[in-house]
């Protein structure tokens, strides 16, 4: 699986285009905003787009899904249903922010734990992280050794819990329980900031690693 990351909107969201070199058809994952850019990076990379998926509702990974889904005719996978209420509130997180209009959208698929996404020849598996918002799905390519992991995990930090039905301990749980027994040399990257491996935070991460949990 290829990956570029394109970081978008004033919160720098990493948003990811992936794509099966073998078929050059891929996906953009969580785009939040400035589309244009977004389809540049497809068109220059020579990849033709199969679907949009999202890992969580909030505006800044799913602002512009809506426009690219109506203008491509493409589907939406993603996220799982209990996101519902933050994909509604789209359009007033966008004014409270000061975003472009954006719009809400209902997926064409809910994800759940365990289903699989299917790309050109490859398939991703999913899996469903709840804490960071209740309805948060991961996306993982196990031959690539690569996760995408939006708000759940960053390097040296977790995704906040403080909005409305977070869950601080759910979110340890699924970090815990779901991310790291993947395996240490998983690199994942996160909705904001550098990309790192599941090893690297199960040793230092100041929440979730051994050391910090009474594990070590």
């Amino acid at each position: 699986m290829h990956i570029e990351i394109l970081p978008v909107t004033p919160f720098q969201q990493n948003c990811s285009l992936i794509w099966d070199p073998n078929t050059m058809r891929g996906a953009l994952v969580d785009a939040g905003g400035e589309p244009d850019m977004l389809l540049a990076a497809a068109k220059r990379n020579g990849v033709t787009l199969e679907k949009l998926l999202v890992t969580h509702g909030h505006l800044d990974h799913a602002g512009a899904v809506a426009d690219l889904a109506e203008k491509l005719g493409l589907p939406i996978e993603g996220p799982q249903r209990e996101d519902a209420f933050w994909i509604d509130n789209i359009p007033d997180s966008a004014q409270r922010y000061g975003f472009p209009p954006s719009r809400s959208f209902t997926p064409d698929r809910w994800l759940e734990q365990g289903d699989t996404v299917t790309l050109g020849d490859f398939t991703l598996d999913v899996l469903h992280c709840p804490g960071h918002t209740p309805g948060h799905v991961v996306f993982y390519h196990a031959p690539s050794k690569v996760a995408l992991v939006g708000d759940v995990l960053f390097r040296g930090s977790i995704g906040r819990t403080d909005f409305p039905r977070g869950n601080h301990a759910d979110l340890i749980n699924a970090i815990r329980n779901r991310l790291f027994p993947l395996g240490g040399d998983i690199t994942f990257v996160p909705g904001h900031g550098p990309l790192s491996t599941f090893g690297e935070e199960k040793r230092s991460n100041p929440f979730v690693s051994d050391r910090a949990l009474g594990t070590a």
